[in-house]
């Protein structure tokens, strides 16, 4: 299975950021969206970053309350990961494991085209899992 077929089930809508708007702001968004992390784009709508509520929590911890007045830009993960929408999910499982990283981004052809969380990957994880042992009980109980 591929990063697309998850993107067909949960949906392409991708919530994002300017990087010239406040942590105040990126703080509000996700909690009203109630999600963890979003991808910040610059004017082109290109990806410039990720920005996660770990970051916030980071400039919190070391600013205090006055963070929440910095720019999205100055906080963000410059650094981003991505995904191709054709990658077999257990390769990026592997490469959010190995990087540490619980958000990705999803592209084709260089421009962004949805995200996906670790959540949604275990998800996937534990549903196949689950159809596989299924299958077996029921090859098993036509063998006896």
């Amino acid at each position: 299975m591929i990063i697309e077929q998850i993107l067909k089930d949960k949906g392409r809508e991708v919530v994002t950021l300017k990087a010239g708007q406040s942590l105040r702001a990126a703080a509000q968004l996700l909690d009203e969206r109630r999600i963890g992390a979003v991808v910040v784009v610059g004017e082109d709508d290109g990806i410039v970053g990720v920005l996660s509520e770990r970051d916030i929590v980071r400039q919190v911890a070391r600013l205090g309350a006055e963070a929440l007045d910095m720019e999205v830009g100055s906080a963000m993960t410059r650094a981003v990961v991505t995904v191709e929408a054709e990658e077999p999910i257990r390769s990026a499982l592997q490469l959010m494991t190995d990087r540490r990283i619980r958000h990705l981004p999803v592209v084709r052809n260089a421009r962004l085209t949805g995200f996906v969380s670790i959540g949604d990957l275990v998800k996937w994880k534990i549903a196949e899992t689950e159809a596989e042992a299924e299958a077996m009980k029921s090859y098993l109980s036509a063998q006896f």
